[in-house]
């Protein structure tokens, strides 16, 4: 397993971050047990959830999975990095959804207790809620890891202005802020460059994509198109959409002697500001399958001949759209 410092903090994680989405409504308690241990086994010690994740089994049932698995003590907790996230409706009740610190405070503490923990390595705000002033948030976030419940804080799902804004109200509080950011990002889905990116560089936020197969896009063949998540109409629109980029992009993956997958993979990889890109095994095999994209190198030409398939939105802003 290969690893990297999580954006400027002194923390080290794989360079794979094992995501969990799927624990529960798609694959079974028992198995994703099995996928945690085969994780840790491969050095894998980065794990991402939320405690919203478990629809439509009901939110926190993920949480609950995990939870169960570290209980089974023999040093998981201890050489787990656990991100988990605030932010959504978790019940049908006020001010129980959003980044209020008294949500925060309640969300945290309910969090913790589904996980069977008494820390949580990365605690992230899963979207950005702009009608609650970062000083209420910062407050609350302090309170946290001063007592010992969160250790660093993360976002998902921010603007670039929202993470210069955030960094901003940290400093003025003298804390340390956001570690890192998650976000869409693949061949496919590129806009972060603009904006996000640089953010991240410039505050020193770790980059963690998810979605880095574009959904199941960049995962396969055409011959695959009539099963799974890549049978969904929505799914069936995007390759038609995208039919011609990815015959290219299968020559090329062909010609390289890999897989679709983990040329995608490798390619965020291969990104300076990423620090691991998320992957959501329903199964073992996806997970061991996953882990070659470690291994492979893409050379210069390689990366420009994936820039030419699939363009990005022309480099970071101002400069992509003015002179």
């Amino acid at each position: 397993m290969k690893y990297a410092n999580l954006g400027r903090t002194g923390l080290s994680v794989s360079r794979l971050c094992l995501g969990t989405m799927n624990f529960g409504p798609r694959t079974s308690e028992a198995d994703s047990h099995t996928i945690m241990d085969r994780a840790l086994a491969e050095g894998l010690n980065f794990f991402d959830t939320a405690n919203i994740y478990g629809r439509p089994i009901g939110p926190g049932t993920t949480e609950t999975i995990i939870g169960r698995w570290l209980a089974q003590g023999g040093g998981r907790r201890d050489r787990v990095v656990l991100a988990t996230k605030v932010y959504a409706q978790m019940a049908d009740w006020p001010s129980h959804r959003g980044l209020s610190a008294y949500h925060i405070r309640q969300a945290c503490e309910d969090s913790l207790r589904r996980l069977q923990t008494d820390h949580i390595d990365l605690y992230q705000m899963h979207h950005i809620e702009r009608s609650t002033p970062w000083d209420e948030i910062w407050q609350a976030m302090d309170v946290l890891v001063q007592q010992g419940k969160i250790v660093y804080v993360g976002s998902s799902n921010f603007a670039g202005w929202d993470i210069a804004t955030a960094q901003s109200a940290a400093a003025n509080r003298h804390f340390l802020g956001l570690v890192s950011e998650q976000s869409l990002y693949h061949l496919a889905a590129r806009t972060i460059e603009l904006e996000v990116i640089p953010s991240c560089r410039h505050y020193g936020l770790g980059l963690i994509p998810w979605s880095p197969l574009g959904g199941g896009l960049l995962g396969g063949g055409f011959d695959q198109a009539s099963a799974g998540r890549r049978a969904d109409p929505a799914m069936q629109t995007r390759l038609e959409k995208h039919a011609a980029q990815l015959e290219q992009y299968h020559a090329l993956c062909a010609e390289l002697g890999e897989r679709p997958a983990d040329v995608a993979l490798a390619w965020l990889l291969h990104q300076p500001v990423v620090t691991a890109p998320i992957i959501g095994p329903r199964t073992l095999d996806q997970l061991t399958t996953s882990l070659r994209a470690l291994e492979i190198i893409l050379e210069p030409a390689v990366l420009q001949r994936l820039d030419a398939i699939w363009p990005g939105p022309g480099g970071e802003a101002p400069n992509a759209y003015a002179w």
